[in-house]
């Protein structure tokens, strides 16, 4: 097994697999992922807040890494609502630190 934590895996195949969300403007970056409980939380903002096609992207995004990570067994994807986001960023530019929206992080 890889000494790699999950959270640094989680962000690796999001680089990888999710390049499309960069492109159009969005952006992402995991803020949990906990091996013990195999819950990952991925945060989306930029361009993804008030997208129509969001929460097909979180969709997509929950059921191709609960196939892809052995170790993941819920997922959540949250979308702000303003889309606001800081300077810092995560591993391959994507993330910052987003605002949070006032929705539950499971309205998907």
């Amino acid at each position: 097994m890889s000494q790699e934590s999950l959270k640094e895996r989680v962000e690796t195949w999001m680089t990888g697999q999710m390049p499309i969300i960069q492109m159009h403007g969005g952006r992402s970056v995991v803020r949990e992922a906990d091996p013990d409980t195999g819950t990952v939380s991925v945060e989306l903002g930029g361009a993804c807040a008030g997208c129509g096609i969001s929460d097909l992207t979180a969709q997509n995004i929950k059921r191709d890494m609960i196939m892809e990570f052995d170790d993941v067994d819920e997922v959540h994807v949250i979308v702000p609502s303003t889309g606001e986001q800081g300077d810092s960023t995560v591993e391959g530019g994507r993330g910052g630190e987003l605002q949070h929206a006032t929705e539950h992080p499971n309205h998907f």
